[in-house]
């Protein structure tokens, strides 16, 4: 990415980035909101706290985080973000958005994950509940 290019990207989706790339949990407790809300691509209600947001996307930090991940596109508004991502589990393509709102002071407050096609959403579903259970032992 060029500086120009850079300089274009909201402070908080820099920061985003960062933190996922290297799987910073502090990073990320640091970019989350108190209020921040997390919407997975399958469990039916929202997600609500910074504990419960950090929890869903540091299992996805061991998920979809590994070595075929990589954004492809990012849309920006004045709060807002959405950043098309890919990557291959257990040999299935998965391609999904990540559609980030973040405050004033550039915390993430929402989160929301959308996956497709069908069978990536449910290999993902199987492989978080996994990691979250783990997390939880």
């Amino acid at each position: 990415m060029s500086a120009s290019t850079a300089a274009a990207v909201p402070a908080a989706i820099r920061r985003w980035h960062e933190v996922a790339e290297a799987r910073d949990i502090a990073g990320l407790n640091a970019l989350l909101a108190d209020e921040a809300v997390f919407q997975s691509p399958v469990v039916h209600t929202p997600q609500v706290g910074k504990a419960i947001t950090a929890r869903y996307l540091t299992a996805a930090f061991q998920v979809l985080n590994n070595g075929h991940f990589r954004y492809r596109n990012e849309w920006f508004g004045p709060n807002s973000a959405v950043l098309e991502f890919e990557t291959v589990v257990d040999g299935i393509e998965v391609n999904g958005v990540d559609i980030i709102t973040w405050d004033a002071n550039d915390r993430i407050v929402n989160f929301k994950v959308m996956i497709r096609p069908l069978k990536a959403i449910n290999m993902v579903f199987e492989h978080m509940r996994a990691t979250l259970t783990a997390m939880s032992a």
